[in-house]
C-alpha cells in the first residue's frame, strides 16, 4: 500500500517591521544630536520590532517633500560620534502644521508619504511649537485611518517645556553662559580702574528667563561677582535698574549685567524688538544688550562692554554639561523604548528625584498636557529685588551644569561628524508647500 507524501505547508512570511521617522525641529543645541544618537541606536538594537530610521531633511519639511534620509548607511561609529557633536545632523526648520481642519492637504500628504515608505512610528525632537506637531500628528491614526505612534523628543534651551523637570539643551547653554560670565567678569574687573567698568551679556530667553538665571551662577561664595540679571518674567523698571548698577558700580569698581532678550515695559513692548515675525509668529528679538549698555552710558556715564551670546551659546559643544549630555541621549533612547511598548502621543521626561545628591529617573508625559504650554520661572526662584536668583532656583541650576563631556580633539580643534545624509528614492510626485 502506498503511502502518501503529506503536502508541504509553506510557513508565512512575518511583514518587515514599520520604519521609523525622525526629524530635528526649531533652534538646535549642543545636545539634540546626542538625543539622535541614542534614538538611531536603540532602534538598531530593536530590529525585529523598527526597521529603518528615516531621518527628514530640514525637520518635517522632509517630511512633507519626501525629502528622506537613510541612517542605515552611516556606520555604528559616525552615529556614536553625534553624541558629541553640535547642531543638528539632519539639518531643522522653524514650521508649524496647521491644524487638520485648516490644512488637510499637508496631513493627506503625510500619509502619502509614510504609507510609500512603511512609516509607522514619528518621532519628532523638539521644543513646545514641536510637540504641537507630534501631538497633531498622533491624532492622524484616529481621524485618517492610518496607524502611526507619534512621540515627541524634547529638546529647548529656553528650558521651558511643561511636566519635564528640565529640557536636554538647557543645561549646556547654561553652563556656557554662566562660564562666559565669569570670565568677562574677571576680565572687566581687571580694567574696571581706568577703562570698562560694565560688561551687558545678552542671551536667550523670549518669556523665560532660565538662562539668564544661569548667568547668576558665575557667583558663588568661592567667587564672589556683582551680577544684575534681567528676567522676562520681571517687568524692566529703569530707575531702579540703574541704580543697582550704579550702587555695584562704587562699591566694586565694575559690574556684569545679563539681560534675557526678553526683557520687556510694563506695557509689554519688548526692550529690543526688531518688528519681523519668524515662521511660528513670534516677534524676532536681539538688540537688549546694547539698549541697555547705551542706558547705562547715558544716564550714568559709566564705559561699558557688550556682546551677545546668540549661536555661541547654543552651539557651545566643546563645553557641554554631561548631565544634559547624559539626559539628552536617555530622551532619544526612551522615545523608542515607549513606541515599541506601544505608547502614542506623549513625551519622555526628566523626573527630579533629589537634588542632592542629584538623581533623576526618565518619566512620560501626555502630549495634550505638554503641547502650547509654557515654563516660566516660578517666583520663588528670583530674588526679592528682582536683580538675582534665590537659593532654591540655585539648588535647581548647580546639578544640571554639573560634568564635563569634551569632544575628541584633533589638532586643537574638536572633531565632529558629518554624516553622508544618504537620501532615499523618491517614490511620490513632487509636492509645494
Amino acid at each position: 500500500m502506498a503511502v502518501k507524501k503529506k503536502a508541504k505547508v509553506k510557513a508565512k512570511k512575518k511583514p518587515a517591521p514599520m520604519n521609523a521617522f525622525y526629524a530635528q525641529s526649531g533652534g538646535v543645541t549642543a545636545v539634540i544630536n546626542a538625543s539622535a544618537c541614542g534614538l538611531i541606536e536603540t532602534a538598531r538594537k530593536n530590529k525585529t520590532k523598527i526597521g529603518k530610521v528615516y531621518a527628514g531633511r530640514n525637520g518635517i519639511i522632509g517630511a512633507l517633500t519626501e525629502d528622506l534620509i537613510d541612517t542605515s548607511k552611516d556606520s555604528a561609529a559616525s552615529i556614536k560620534a553625534l553624541r558629541h557633536t553640535p547642531s543638528g545632523a539632519f539639518g531643522s526648520c522653524r514650521f508649524k502644521l496647521k491644524s487638520l481642519e485648516d490644512n488637510q492637504r499637508e496631513y493627506e500628504r503625510l500619509i502619502e508619504v509614510f504609507k510609500a515608505h512603511n512609516i509607522g512610528y514619528f518621532f519628532y525632537n523638539g521644543g513646545g511649537d514641536s510637540a504641537d506637531t507630534c501631538h497633531k500628528v498622533s491624532q492622524l491614526s484616529e481621524k485618517m485611518g492610518y496607524p502611526i505612534q507619534a512621540i515627541h523628543v524634547p529638546k529647548t534651551v529656553d528650558n521651558d517645556l511643561p511636566i519635564t523637570d528640565n529640557c536636554p539643551g538647557f543645561g549646556s547653554v547654561a553652563k556656557y553662559i554662566a562660564v562666559s560670565t565669569r570670565e568677562a567678569s574677571f576680565d572687566v574687573a581687571s580694567m574696571c580702574k581706568t577703562s570698562t567698568k560694565v560688561f551687558v551679556l545678552e542671551v536667550m530667553g523670549r518669556h523665560a528667563g532660565w538662562i539668564a538665571a544661569a548667568g547668576a551662577m558665575a557667583s558663588d561664595e568661592d567667587c564672589e561677582i556683582p551680577i544684575v540679571v534681567l528676567f522676562p518674567e520681571v517687568e524692566f523698571d529703569q530707575k531702579k535698574f540703574l541704580a543697582r548698577v550704579d550702587q555695584l558700580v562704587k562699591k566694586h569698581g565694575y559690574c556684569s549685567v545679563v539681560v534675557s532678550e526678553g526683557v520687556h515695559w510694563p506695557d509689554g513692548r519688548f526692550l529690543a524688538e526688531t518688528g519681523l515675525k519668524d515662521a511660528f509668529g513670534h516677534s524676532q528679538l536681539g538688540g537688549a544688550a546694547p539698549v541697555v549698555a547705551q542706558m547705562i552710558q547715558k544716564e550714568l556715564g559709566h564705559k561699558y562692554h557688550w556682546a551677545v551670546a546668540d549661536y555661541l551659546q547654543r552651539a557651545a559643544r566643546h563645553i557641554a554639561s554631561k548631565t544634559d549630555v547624559d539626559q539628552a541621549y536617555a530622551m532619544g533612547k526612551a522615545a523608542v523604548q515607549f513606541a515599541i511598548k506601544g505608547h502614542n502621543a506623549i513625551m519622555p521626561t526628566i523626573d527630579r528625584i533629589s537634588n542632592s545628591p542629584y538623581k533623576w529617573k526618565v518619566g512620560m508625559a501626555p502630549l495634550s498636557k505638554v503641547a502650547n504650554v509654557e515654563k516660566m520661572m516660578p517666583s520663588n526662584f528670583i530674588s526679592k529685588d528682582g536683580f538675582g536668583i534665590t537659593k532654591r532656583c540655585r539648588e535647581y541650576l548647580a546639578p544640571l551644569i554639573k560634568g564635563e563631556d569634551y569632544p575628541p580633539y584633533k589638532n586643537g580643534l574638536p572633531k565632529y561628524v558629518t554624516l553622508k545624509n544618504v537620501a532615499v528614492p523618491k517614490k511620490l510626485k513632487k509636492f509645494e508647500i
